[in-house]
Protein backbone atom coordinates (compact mmCIF):
# COMPACT_ATOMS: atom_id res chain seq x y z
CA UNK A 1 0.00 0.00 0.00
CA UNK A 2 1.58 3.29 -0.96
CA UNK A 3 1.41 6.54 1.67
CA UNK A 4 -0.38 9.24 0.61
CA UNK A 5 1.32 12.44 -0.98
CA UNK A 6 2.80 14.56 2.23
CA UNK A 7 0.58 17.31 1.22
CA UNK A 8 0.84 20.98 2.60
CA UNK A 9 -2.21 23.65 3.81
CA UNK A 10 -1.35 25.36 0.69
CA UNK A 11 -1.32 22.51 -1.48
CA UNK A 12 -5.03 21.94 -0.45
CA UNK A 13 -5.74 25.62 -0.64
CA UNK A 14 -4.62 25.96 -4.36
CA UNK A 15 -7.04 22.46 -5.14
CA UNK A 16 -9.39 24.34 -3.74
CA UNK A 17 -8.97 27.30 -5.58
CA UNK A 18 -9.47 25.05 -8.51
CA UNK A 19 -12.40 23.59 -7.91
CA UNK A 20 -14.62 26.80 -6.78
CA UNK A 21 -13.48 28.18 -10.44
CA UNK A 22 -14.62 25.39 -12.69
CA UNK A 23 -18.07 25.33 -10.44
CA UNK A 24 -17.86 29.16 -10.77
CA UNK A 25 -17.59 28.96 -14.79
CA UNK A 26 -20.97 26.47 -14.94
CA UNK A 27 -22.66 28.84 -12.29
CA UNK A 28 -21.81 32.42 -14.52
CA UNK A 29 -22.98 30.43 -17.81
CA UNK A 30 -26.18 28.94 -16.51
CA UNK A 31 -28.28 31.63 -17.38
CA UNK A 32 -27.23 31.85 -21.02
CA UNK A 33 -28.96 27.73 -21.12
CA UNK A 34 -32.03 29.09 -22.26
CA UNK A 35 -32.42 26.11 -24.83
CA UNK A 36 -30.93 23.02 -26.24
CA UNK A 37 -29.13 25.06 -28.68
CA UNK A 38 -27.28 27.23 -26.20
CA UNK A 39 -26.64 23.85 -23.55
CA UNK A 40 -25.55 21.36 -26.56
CA UNK A 41 -23.85 23.40 -28.99
CA UNK A 42 -23.11 26.18 -27.64
CA UNK A 43 -24.41 28.24 -29.85
CA UNK A 44 -22.16 28.07 -32.20
CA UNK A 45 -20.40 31.11 -31.20
CA UNK A 46 -16.73 30.17 -29.91
CA UNK A 47 -14.18 31.94 -30.96
CA UNK A 48 -11.58 30.05 -32.95
CA UNK A 49 -8.90 30.23 -30.62
CA UNK A 50 -11.11 29.10 -27.51
CA UNK A 51 -12.21 26.32 -29.24
CA UNK A 52 -8.78 25.37 -30.75
CA UNK A 53 -7.09 25.08 -27.31
CA UNK A 54 -10.34 23.34 -26.09
CA UNK A 55 -9.93 20.96 -29.27
CA UNK A 56 -6.71 20.00 -27.33
CA UNK A 57 -7.43 20.49 -24.08
CA UNK A 58 -10.20 17.71 -24.68
CA UNK A 59 -7.43 15.26 -25.93
CA UNK A 60 -5.22 16.27 -22.65
CA UNK A 61 -7.13 13.96 -20.56
CA UNK A 62 -6.36 11.11 -18.50
CA UNK A 63 -5.21 9.48 -21.90
CA UNK A 64 -2.57 11.98 -22.35
CA UNK A 65 -1.29 12.96 -18.80
CA UNK A 66 -1.62 9.47 -16.85
CA UNK A 67 -2.09 7.22 -19.88
CA UNK A 68 0.94 9.01 -21.84
CA UNK A 69 3.32 8.88 -19.50
CA UNK A 70 3.22 5.21 -18.44
CA UNK A 71 3.35 4.70 -21.74
CA UNK A 72 6.27 6.61 -21.92
CA UNK A 73 7.80 4.30 -19.05
CA UNK A 74 6.23 1.32 -21.33
CA UNK A 75 7.36 1.88 -24.92
CA UNK A 76 9.86 4.71 -24.50
CA UNK A 77 10.20 7.72 -27.53
CA UNK A 78 7.70 5.10 -29.40
CA UNK A 79 4.94 6.81 -27.71
CA UNK A 80 6.01 10.24 -29.78
CA UNK A 81 3.73 8.65 -32.37
CA UNK A 82 0.67 9.31 -31.22
CA UNK A 83 1.33 12.95 -31.79
CA UNK A 84 3.31 13.18 -34.80
CA UNK A 85 1.99 10.44 -36.79
CA UNK A 86 -0.89 10.00 -35.14
CA UNK A 87 -2.41 13.19 -34.94
CA UNK A 88 -1.06 15.86 -36.64
CA UNK A 89 -1.35 14.93 -40.13
CA UNK A 90 -5.37 13.50 -39.16
CA UNK A 91 -5.78 17.27 -37.78
CA UNK A 92 -4.52 19.01 -40.81
CA UNK A 93 -6.71 16.58 -42.79
CA UNK A 94 -9.66 17.25 -40.62
CA UNK A 95 -9.18 21.13 -40.82
CA UNK A 96 -8.66 21.72 -45.02
CA UNK A 97 -11.37 18.78 -46.32
CA UNK A 98 -13.46 17.60 -43.51
CA UNK A 99 -14.79 20.56 -41.63
CA UNK A 100 -15.97 22.36 -44.42
CA UNK A 101 -18.38 19.89 -44.95
CA UNK A 102 -19.53 19.32 -41.22
CA UNK A 103 -19.26 22.49 -40.80
CA UNK A 104 -21.59 23.20 -43.84
CA UNK A 105 -24.35 20.84 -43.67
CA UNK A 106 -25.50 22.58 -40.66
CA UNK A 107 -25.38 19.02 -38.66
CA UNK A 108 -25.12 19.14 -34.77
CA UNK A 109 -23.11 16.11 -34.78
CA UNK A 110 -21.58 13.45 -36.38
CA UNK A 111 -23.97 11.00 -36.47
CA UNK A 112 -26.48 13.60 -38.10
CA UNK A 113 -24.04 14.20 -40.46
CA UNK A 114 -24.33 10.53 -41.12
CA UNK A 115 -28.05 10.80 -41.87
CA UNK A 116 -28.00 13.64 -44.06
CA UNK A 117 -25.08 11.77 -46.33
CA UNK A 118 -26.39 8.25 -45.92
CA UNK A 119 -29.54 6.91 -44.37
CA UNK A 120 -30.98 7.20 -40.21
CA UNK A 121 -29.87 3.94 -40.06
CA UNK A 122 -26.26 4.57 -40.80
CA UNK A 123 -27.00 7.61 -38.12
CA UNK A 124 -28.52 5.47 -35.76
CA UNK A 125 -25.81 2.58 -35.49
CA UNK A 126 -23.19 5.24 -35.39
CA UNK A 127 -25.08 7.15 -32.12
CA UNK A 128 -25.46 3.71 -30.60
CA UNK A 129 -21.89 2.97 -30.99
CA UNK A 130 -20.45 5.99 -30.27
CA UNK A 131 -22.76 6.86 -27.05
CA UNK A 132 -20.91 3.66 -25.66
CA UNK A 133 -17.49 5.07 -26.41
CA UNK A 134 -17.76 7.97 -24.92
CA UNK A 135 -19.34 6.36 -21.38
CA UNK A 136 -15.76 3.99 -21.38
CA UNK A 137 -13.64 6.71 -22.22
CA UNK A 138 -15.38 8.94 -19.69
CA UNK A 139 -14.99 5.92 -17.13
CA UNK A 140 -11.36 5.90 -17.65
CA UNK A 141 -11.27 8.99 -16.95
CA UNK A 142 -13.01 9.32 -13.53
CA UNK A 143 -10.62 6.12 -12.49
CA UNK A 144 -7.46 7.80 -13.61
CA UNK A 145 -8.85 10.83 -11.09
CA UNK A 146 -10.41 8.59 -8.34
CA UNK A 147 -6.77 6.87 -8.05
CA UNK A 148 -5.07 10.28 -7.79
CA UNK A 149 -7.16 11.33 -5.36
CA UNK A 150 -6.70 7.69 -3.22
CA UNK A 151 -3.24 7.64 -3.50
CA UNK A 152 -2.63 12.02 -2.85
CA UNK A 153 -5.55 12.44 -0.21
CA UNK A 154 -6.13 8.93 1.11
CA UNK A 155 -9.36 8.62 0.65
CA UNK A 156 -11.28 5.51 -0.40
CA UNK A 157 -11.04 4.60 -4.23
CA UNK A 158 -14.92 4.43 -4.37
CA UNK A 159 -15.87 7.89 -2.29
CA UNK A 160 -13.11 9.70 -4.61
CA UNK A 161 -15.04 8.35 -7.56
CA UNK A 162 -17.59 9.42 -6.85
CA UNK A 163 -16.96 12.85 -5.12
CA UNK A 164 -15.11 13.72 -8.68
CA UNK A 165 -18.42 12.57 -11.41
CA UNK A 166 -20.66 15.08 -8.75
CA UNK A 167 -17.97 17.96 -9.44
CA UNK A 168 -18.27 17.34 -12.75
CA UNK A 169 -21.56 16.98 -13.41
CA UNK A 170 -22.32 20.42 -10.86
CA UNK A 171 -20.08 22.47 -14.02
CA UNK A 172 -21.60 20.58 -17.15
CA UNK A 173 -25.34 20.27 -15.85
CA UNK A 174 -25.19 24.19 -15.04
CA UNK A 175 -23.60 25.54 -18.16
CA UNK A 176 -23.67 22.65 -21.41
CA UNK A 177 -20.49 22.90 -23.49
CA UNK A 178 -19.71 26.16 -22.96
CA UNK A 179 -18.98 25.82 -19.38
CA UNK A 180 -16.98 22.52 -20.71
CA UNK A 181 -15.44 24.33 -23.38
CA UNK A 182 -14.41 27.45 -21.34
CA UNK A 183 -12.93 25.19 -18.53
CA UNK A 184 -10.89 23.48 -20.92
CA UNK A 185 -9.14 26.48 -22.18
CA UNK A 186 -8.34 26.98 -17.96
CA UNK A 187 -7.44 23.56 -17.60
CA UNK A 188 -4.99 23.37 -20.51
CA UNK A 189 -2.99 26.37 -18.63
CA UNK A 190 -2.99 25.26 -15.88
CA UNK A 191 -1.83 21.43 -16.77
CA UNK A 192 1.16 23.14 -18.66
CA UNK A 193 1.99 25.20 -15.82
CA UNK A 194 1.74 22.71 -13.30
CA UNK A 195 3.82 19.64 -14.61
CA UNK A 196 6.25 22.24 -15.99
CA UNK A 197 8.54 21.75 -13.23
CA UNK A 198 8.81 18.40 -13.27
CA UNK A 199 10.12 18.39 -16.88
CA UNK A 200 12.88 20.04 -15.72
CA UNK A 201 13.59 18.67 -12.08
CA UNK A 202 13.48 15.16 -13.47
CA UNK A 203 15.53 16.07 -16.61
CA UNK A 204 18.15 17.64 -14.51
CA UNK A 205 18.50 14.60 -12.14
CA UNK A 206 19.60 12.14 -15.10
CA UNK A 207 22.11 14.80 -16.73
CA UNK A 208 19.86 16.52 -19.29
CA UNK A 209 18.92 14.25 -22.39
CA UNK A 210 22.27 12.92 -22.67
CA UNK A 211 22.63 11.90 -19.57
CA UNK A 212 19.27 10.24 -20.00
CA UNK A 213 20.52 7.92 -22.98
CA UNK A 214 23.27 7.24 -20.89
CA UNK A 215 21.43 5.63 -18.14
CA UNK A 216 18.57 4.15 -20.84
CA UNK A 217 21.53 2.34 -22.74
CA UNK A 218 22.06 -0.85 -20.34
CA UNK A 219 18.41 -0.78 -19.94
CA UNK A 220 17.72 -1.08 -23.24
CA UNK A 221 20.54 -3.60 -24.56
CA UNK A 222 19.39 -5.64 -21.03
CA UNK A 223 15.60 -6.56 -22.44
CA UNK A 224 17.29 -6.98 -25.46
CA UNK A 225 16.95 -3.95 -27.57
CA UNK A 226 19.46 -1.37 -29.20
CA UNK A 227 21.09 1.19 -26.51
CA UNK A 228 18.78 4.11 -27.74
CA UNK A 229 15.97 2.28 -28.58
CA UNK A 230 14.22 4.11 -26.06
CA UNK A 231 14.89 7.68 -27.19
CA UNK A 232 14.03 7.18 -30.89
CA UNK A 233 10.97 6.92 -32.79
CA UNK A 234 11.59 5.37 -36.50
CA UNK A 235 14.81 3.60 -36.36
CA UNK A 236 14.09 0.59 -34.89
CA UNK A 237 10.49 -0.31 -36.70
CA UNK A 238 11.98 -2.66 -39.00
CA UNK A 239 10.89 -5.33 -36.79
CA UNK A 240 8.66 -5.67 -34.33
CA UNK A 241 10.83 -7.45 -31.85
CA UNK A 242 13.35 -4.91 -32.28
CA UNK A 243 11.65 -2.08 -30.75
CA UNK A 244 9.53 -1.94 -27.38
CA UNK A 245 6.25 -0.79 -28.80
CA UNK A 246 6.38 -3.89 -30.54
CA UNK A 247 5.27 -2.68 -33.86
CA UNK A 248 7.10 -2.80 -37.23
CA UNK A 249 6.93 1.10 -39.26
CA UNK A 250 3.66 -0.53 -41.40
CA UNK A 251 1.81 -0.90 -38.41
CA UNK A 252 2.57 2.22 -37.02
CA UNK A 253 2.52 4.06 -40.48
CA UNK A 254 -0.76 2.47 -41.17
CA UNK A 255 -3.02 1.36 -37.96
CA UNK A 256 -1.92 4.31 -36.37
CA UNK A 257 -0.86 7.22 -38.56
CA UNK A 258 -3.73 6.44 -40.81
CA UNK A 259 -6.17 4.16 -39.28
CA UNK A 260 -6.60 5.09 -35.75
CA UNK A 261 -5.45 8.61 -36.26
CA UNK A 262 -8.03 9.85 -39.02
CA UNK A 263 -10.78 7.77 -37.56
CA UNK A 264 -10.44 9.66 -34.06
CA UNK A 265 -9.47 12.96 -35.41
CA UNK A 266 -11.63 12.73 -37.93
CA UNK A 267 -14.66 11.21 -36.77
CA UNK A 268 -14.63 11.16 -32.77
CA UNK A 269 -17.28 13.66 -32.12
CA UNK A 270 -15.69 14.79 -28.66
CA UNK A 271 -12.99 16.32 -30.60
CA UNK A 272 -15.01 17.41 -33.62
CA UNK A 273 -17.84 18.60 -31.54
CA UNK A 274 -15.19 22.28 -30.27
CA UNK A 275 -15.04 23.12 -34.02
CA UNK A 276 -18.80 22.37 -34.39
CA UNK A 277 -19.13 25.51 -31.39
CA UNK A 278 -16.27 27.90 -33.48
CA UNK A 279 -18.47 30.88 -34.85
CA UNK A 280 -17.66 30.49 -38.56
CA UNK A 281 -16.52 27.92 -41.09
CA UNK A 282 -13.31 29.42 -41.54
CA UNK A 283 -13.04 29.66 -37.54
CA UNK A 284 -13.76 25.60 -37.63
CA UNK A 285 -11.16 25.14 -39.78
CA UNK A 286 -8.83 27.03 -37.99
CA UNK A 287 -9.99 24.98 -34.64
CA UNK A 288 -7.77 21.80 -35.32
CA UNK A 289 -4.99 23.70 -36.50
CA UNK A 290 -4.84 26.07 -33.33
CA UNK A 291 -4.67 23.09 -31.49
CA UNK A 292 -2.32 21.29 -33.40
CA UNK A 293 0.75 23.79 -32.38
CA UNK A 294 0.96 22.99 -28.79
CA UNK A 295 -0.51 18.98 -29.56
CA UNK A 296 3.07 18.62 -30.87
CA UNK A 297 5.16 19.78 -27.93
CA UNK A 298 3.28 18.14 -25.56
CA UNK A 299 5.14 15.03 -25.77
CA UNK A 300 7.63 16.70 -23.58
CA UNK A 301 5.80 17.57 -21.02
CA UNK A 302 4.31 14.41 -20.56
CA UNK A 303 6.34 11.38 -21.99
CA UNK A 304 9.89 12.94 -21.75
CA UNK A 305 9.00 12.46 -17.31
CA UNK A 306 7.77 8.95 -18.49
CA UNK A 307 10.75 7.85 -19.78
CA UNK A 308 12.57 9.36 -17.39
CA UNK A 309 11.01 7.42 -14.25
CA UNK A 310 12.46 3.71 -16.27
CA UNK A 311 15.53 5.50 -15.88
CA UNK A 312 15.09 6.49 -12.22
CA UNK A 313 13.41 3.10 -11.35
CA UNK A 314 16.33 1.19 -12.52
CA UNK A 315 19.12 3.21 -10.49
CA UNK A 316 19.01 2.08 -6.80
CA UNK A 317 20.39 5.52 -5.61
CA UNK A 318 17.88 7.54 -7.00
CA UNK A 319 15.15 5.70 -4.58
CA UNK A 320 12.81 5.97 -7.22
CA UNK A 321 9.48 3.88 -5.86
CA UNK A 322 7.06 2.50 -8.74
CA UNK A 323 4.34 -0.19 -7.13
CA UNK A 324 4.54 -3.28 -9.03
CA UNK A 325 1.90 -6.01 -9.80
CA UNK A 326 1.37 -9.90 -8.90
CA UNK A 327 4.22 -10.38 -11.36
CA UNK A 328 6.64 -7.96 -10.64
CA UNK A 329 6.17 -5.11 -13.42
CA UNK A 330 5.12 -1.65 -12.98
CA UNK A 331 1.84 -0.35 -12.74
CA UNK A 332 2.47 2.14 -15.39
CA UNK A 333 -0.61 3.82 -14.38
CA UNK A 334 1.17 5.29 -11.52
CA UNK A 335 3.95 7.32 -13.24
CA UNK A 336 2.87 10.48 -13.13
CA UNK A 337 1.87 10.40 -9.27
CA UNK A 338 5.13 8.80 -7.88
CA UNK A 339 6.82 11.70 -10.31
CA UNK A 340 5.26 14.27 -8.45
CA UNK A 341 5.68 12.23 -5.09
CA UNK A 342 9.65 12.63 -6.03
CA UNK A 343 10.22 16.16 -7.52
CA UNK A 344 7.29 18.50 -6.17
CA UNK A 345 7.62 20.37 -2.49
CA UNK A 346 4.93 22.10 -1.08
CA UNK A 347 2.93 24.46 -3.03
CA UNK A 348 3.93 23.31 -6.21
CA UNK A 349 3.06 19.85 -5.55
CA UNK A 350 -0.28 21.59 -5.00
CA UNK A 351 0.08 23.11 -8.54
CA UNK A 352 1.25 19.66 -9.97
CA UNK A 353 -1.87 17.46 -8.47
CA UNK A 354 -4.13 20.68 -9.72
CA UNK A 355 -3.06 20.17 -12.88
CA UNK A 356 -3.88 15.98 -13.01
CA UNK A 357 -7.34 17.47 -11.45
CA UNK A 358 -7.78 19.55 -14.32
CA UNK A 359 -6.91 16.90 -17.20
CA UNK A 360 -9.12 14.05 -15.65
CA UNK A 361 -12.06 16.77 -15.15
CA UNK A 362 -10.99 18.04 -18.55
CA UNK A 363 -11.46 14.07 -20.46
CA UNK A 364 -14.34 13.29 -18.23
CA UNK A 365 -16.29 16.63 -19.11
CA UNK A 366 -15.16 16.55 -22.75
CA UNK A 367 -16.88 12.68 -23.02
CA UNK A 368 -20.33 13.63 -20.60
CA UNK A 369 -20.68 16.98 -22.74
CA UNK A 370 -20.58 14.65 -26.68
CA UNK A 371 -22.74 12.11 -25.16
CA UNK A 372 -25.71 14.28 -23.69
CA UNK A 373 -25.33 15.60 -27.86
CA UNK A 374 -25.55 12.85 -29.16
CA UNK A 375 -28.05 11.33 -27.12
CA UNK A 376 -30.42 14.30 -27.54
CA UNK A 377 -30.31 14.84 -30.86
CA UNK A 378 -29.68 11.48 -32.54
CA UNK A 379 -31.32 9.17 -29.81
CA UNK A 380 -33.96 10.56 -28.41
CA UNK A 381 -35.20 13.42 -31.08
CA UNK A 382 -34.68 10.72 -33.50
CA UNK A 383 -36.76 7.84 -31.89
CA UNK A 384 -38.47 8.31 -28.54
CA UNK A 385 -40.02 12.35 -28.83
CA UNK A 386 -39.44 14.15 -32.21
CA UNK A 387 -39.91 17.81 -32.28
CA UNK A 388 -43.77 18.86 -32.36
CA UNK A 389 -42.99 22.38 -34.58
CA UNK A 390 -43.23 24.90 -31.38
CA UNK A 391 -39.77 25.67 -31.53
CA UNK A 392 -39.26 27.41 -28.19
CA UNK A 393 -41.21 24.53 -26.39
CA UNK A 394 -38.67 22.58 -28.05
CA UNK A 395 -35.90 24.13 -27.26
CA UNK A 396 -36.73 24.02 -23.62
CA UNK A 397 -37.73 20.29 -23.78
CA UNK A 398 -34.49 19.31 -25.84
CA UNK A 399 -32.82 21.61 -23.01
CA UNK A 400 -34.17 19.69 -20.21
CA UNK A 401 -33.73 16.02 -21.60
CA UNK A 402 -29.75 17.58 -22.09
CA UNK A 403 -29.51 17.48 -18.53
CA UNK A 404 -31.04 14.55 -17.41
CA UNK A 405 -28.54 12.49 -20.29
CA UNK A 406 -25.85 14.53 -18.87
CA UNK A 407 -26.84 12.94 -14.95
CA UNK A 408 -27.24 9.37 -16.78
CA UNK A 409 -24.00 9.58 -18.55
CA UNK A 410 -22.20 10.49 -15.58
CA UNK A 411 -23.85 7.17 -13.64
CA UNK A 412 -22.73 5.26 -16.33
CA UNK A 413 -19.52 6.83 -16.48
CA UNK A 414 -19.19 5.86 -12.92
CA UNK A 415 -19.96 2.20 -13.85
CA UNK A 416 -17.38 2.24 -17.01
CA UNK A 417 -14.53 3.45 -14.33
CA UNK A 418 -14.53 -0.07 -12.07
CA UNK A 419 -14.26 -1.91 -15.63
CA UNK A 420 -11.04 0.35 -16.04
CA UNK A 421 -10.17 -1.20 -13.38
CA UNK A 422 -9.15 -4.50 -14.79
CA UNK A 423 -6.48 -3.27 -17.63
CA UNK A 424 -2.90 -2.14 -16.45
CA UNK A 425 -2.60 0.95 -18.81
CA UNK A 426 -5.84 2.85 -19.47
CA UNK A 427 -4.02 4.52 -22.41
CA UNK A 428 -4.26 0.30 -24.09
CA UNK A 429 -7.83 0.07 -22.94
CA UNK A 430 -8.56 3.88 -24.74
CA UNK A 431 -6.45 2.67 -27.81
CA UNK A 432 -8.53 -0.95 -27.78
CA UNK A 433 -12.15 1.23 -27.45
CA UNK A 434 -11.07 3.52 -30.56
CA UNK A 435 -9.71 0.73 -32.56
CA UNK A 436 -12.95 -1.12 -33.07
CA UNK A 437 -15.43 2.19 -33.45
CA UNK A 438 -13.51 4.89 -35.29
CA UNK A 439 -11.66 2.51 -36.80
CA UNK A 440 -14.78 1.79 -39.30
CA UNK A 441 -16.89 5.00 -38.89
CA UNK A 442 -13.92 6.59 -40.66
CA UNK A 443 -13.95 4.34 -43.39
CA UNK A 444 -17.54 4.90 -44.11
CA UNK A 445 -16.99 9.10 -43.73
CA UNK A 446 -14.37 9.10 -46.13
CA UNK A 447 -16.06 7.29 -48.70
CA UNK A 448 -19.18 9.06 -48.17
CA UNK A 449 -17.23 12.71 -48.88
CA UNK A 450 -15.27 11.38 -51.98
CA UNK A 451 -17.14 8.85 -53.46
CA UNK A 452 -20.74 10.27 -54.82
CA UNK A 453 -21.75 6.16 -55.40
CA UNK A 454 -21.30 5.29 -51.68
CA UNK A 455 -24.88 4.30 -50.71
CA UNK A 456 -26.55 4.32 -47.39
CA UNK A 457 -26.98 0.69 -47.12
CA UNK A 458 -23.43 -0.17 -48.03
CA UNK A 459 -22.45 1.91 -45.47
CA UNK A 460 -24.67 0.59 -42.59
CA UNK A 461 -23.40 -3.04 -43.26
CA UNK A 462 -19.64 -2.19 -43.64
CA UNK A 463 -20.36 0.46 -40.23
CA UNK A 464 -21.65 -2.54 -38.60
CA UNK A 465 -19.08 -5.15 -40.28
CA UNK A 466 -16.11 -3.20 -39.37
CA UNK A 467 -16.67 -3.18 -35.42
CA UNK A 468 -18.32 -7.07 -35.53
CA UNK A 469 -14.93 -8.20 -37.25
CA UNK A 470 -12.82 -5.98 -35.01
CA UNK A 471 -14.44 -7.38 -32.11
CA UNK A 472 -13.85 -11.00 -33.79
CA UNK A 473 -10.01 -10.34 -33.66
CA UNK A 474 -10.08 -8.67 -30.07
CA UNK A 475 -11.65 -11.94 -28.94
CA UNK A 476 -9.23 -14.62 -31.00
CA UNK A 477 -6.31 -12.53 -29.89
CA UNK A 478 -4.16 -12.05 -26.79
CA UNK A 479 -1.15 -9.57 -25.58
CA UNK A 480 1.41 -11.36 -24.05
CA UNK A 481 0.99 -11.73 -20.39
CA UNK A 482 -2.83 -11.05 -20.31
CA UNK A 483 -4.38 -11.81 -17.29
CA UNK A 484 -7.85 -10.85 -18.22
CA UNK A 485 -10.31 -11.35 -20.30
CA UNK A 486 -10.78 -7.58 -20.95
CA UNK A 487 -7.77 -7.75 -22.86
CA UNK A 488 -8.50 -10.08 -25.56
CA UNK A 489 -9.18 -14.06 -25.89
CA UNK A 490 -12.73 -14.56 -24.83
CA UNK A 491 -13.41 -16.67 -27.57
CA UNK A 492 -9.93 -18.56 -27.65
CA UNK A 493 -6.51 -17.54 -28.46
CA UNK A 494 -5.34 -17.72 -32.41
CA UNK A 495 -2.34 -15.29 -31.97
CA UNK A 496 -0.38 -13.75 -29.21
CA UNK A 497 0.72 -10.14 -29.68
CA UNK A 498 3.95 -8.87 -27.53
CA UNK A 499 2.16 -5.74 -26.54
CA UNK A 500 -1.82 -4.72 -26.06
CA UNK A 501 -0.92 -1.74 -27.94
CA UNK A 502 0.25 -4.16 -31.10
CA UNK A 503 -3.68 -5.85 -31.05
CA UNK A 504 -5.13 -2.44 -31.00
CA UNK A 505 -3.04 -1.22 -34.15
CA UNK A 506 -4.13 -4.77 -35.94
CA UNK A 507 -7.60 -4.47 -35.02
CA UNK A 508 -7.49 -1.09 -35.86
CA UNK A 509 -5.93 -2.32 -39.92
CA UNK A 510 -8.90 -5.17 -39.59
CA UNK A 511 -11.82 -2.71 -38.87
CA UNK A 512 -10.85 0.06 -41.39
CA UNK A 513 -10.00 -2.59 -44.45
CA UNK A 514 -13.34 -4.52 -43.74
CA UNK A 515 -15.13 -1.98 -43.51
CA UNK A 516 -13.88 0.06 -46.55
CA UNK A 517 -14.01 -3.23 -48.48
CA UNK A 518 -17.54 -4.31 -48.23
CA UNK A 519 -18.83 -0.17 -48.18
CA UNK A 520 -16.84 -0.52 -51.61
CA UNK A 521 -18.30 -3.73 -52.86
CA UNK A 522 -21.86 -3.18 -51.56
CA UNK A 523 -22.06 0.31 -52.93
CA UNK A 524 -21.44 -1.36 -56.16
CA UNK A 525 -24.35 -3.94 -56.35
CA UNK A 526 -27.10 -1.29 -54.46
CA UNK A 527 -28.74 1.73 -55.95
CA UNK A 528 -27.89 5.26 -55.06
CA UNK A 529 -31.11 6.89 -53.56
CA UNK A 530 -29.40 10.25 -52.93
CA UNK A 531 -29.69 12.90 -56.19
CA UNK A 532 -27.07 15.22 -56.62
CA UNK A 533 -29.04 18.23 -54.85
CA UNK A 534 -28.97 15.71 -52.07
CA UNK A 535 -25.44 15.41 -51.88
CA UNK A 536 -23.89 18.86 -52.56
CA UNK A 537 -22.39 20.12 -49.69
CA UNK A 538 -21.87 16.90 -48.46
CA UNK A 539 -19.20 14.93 -51.03
CA UNK A 540 -16.32 16.86 -52.33
CA UNK A 541 -16.72 16.94 -55.97
CA UNK A 542 -19.92 18.41 -55.70
CA UNK A 543 -19.34 20.96 -53.31
CA UNK A 544 -18.09 24.64 -54.69
CA UNK A 545 -14.50 25.30 -52.76
CA UNK A 546 -14.27 28.50 -50.18
CA UNK A 547 -12.66 31.45 -51.90
CA UNK A 548 -10.34 33.55 -49.65
CA UNK A 549 -8.80 35.56 -51.86
CA UNK A 550 -8.85 38.36 -49.83
CA UNK A 551 -7.17 36.82 -46.79
CA UNK A 552 -3.50 36.41 -46.38
CA UNK A 553 -1.40 33.51 -47.09
CA UNK A 554 -0.83 32.88 -43.10
CA UNK A 555 -4.08 33.42 -42.03
CA UNK A 556 -5.69 30.73 -44.37
CA UNK A 557 -6.24 27.22 -42.91
CA UNK A 558 -4.38 26.09 -45.96
CA UNK A 559 -1.58 28.12 -45.12
CA UNK A 560 -1.71 27.57 -41.40
CA UNK A 561 -2.22 23.79 -42.46
CA UNK A 562 1.51 24.30 -44.15
CA UNK A 563 3.37 25.36 -40.90
CA UNK A 564 2.15 23.07 -38.75
CA UNK A 565 3.44 20.51 -41.45
CA UNK A 566 6.69 21.65 -41.29
CA UNK A 567 7.23 21.73 -37.34
CA UNK A 568 5.69 18.36 -37.34
CA UNK A 569 8.40 16.97 -40.08
CA UNK A 570 11.63 19.00 -38.29
CA UNK A 571 10.53 17.25 -34.78
CA UNK A 572 10.33 13.99 -36.44
CA UNK A 573 13.28 14.07 -38.15
CA UNK A 574 15.09 15.52 -35.00
CA UNK A 575 14.29 11.69 -33.05
CA UNK A 576 14.03 9.71 -35.67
Amino acid sequence: MLEKLDLSWIDYLIMLIYFVFVLGIGWFLRKYMKNANAFLEAGRSIPAWVAGLAFISTNLGALEVMGMTGSGMKYGMLTTHFYWIGAIPAMIFLAVFMMPFYYGSKARSVPEFLKLRYDEKTRGLNAILFAVMTILASGISMYALAILMEKVLGWDFNISLWVSALIVLGYTYLGGLSSAIYNEVLQFFIIVIGLLPLVFLSLKDVGGWAGLKESLAPISTDMGYAADAWTTTWKYSGHATSNPLGVEWFGILFGLGFVLSFGYWCTNFLIVQRAFAAESVTASRKVPLIGAIPKMFIPFLIIVPGIISLALWKDPSKNFVMPLDAGGKPIYDYTIIMLLRQYLPAGVLGLGITALLASFMSGMAGNVSAFNTVWTYDIYQSYIRRPTGNEEADGKHYLNVGRVATIFGVLLSIAAAYIATKFGNIMDFLQTIFSMINAPLFAVIFLGMFWRRTTGHAAFIGLLSGFLLALLHHGLTVPEGATTLVKGGWLGVVHTYPVEMAQNFWTAIIAFSSATLITVFLSLVTRQIKTEDDLRGLVYSLTPRLKEENVPWYQRPAGLAVIVAVICIILSIMFW
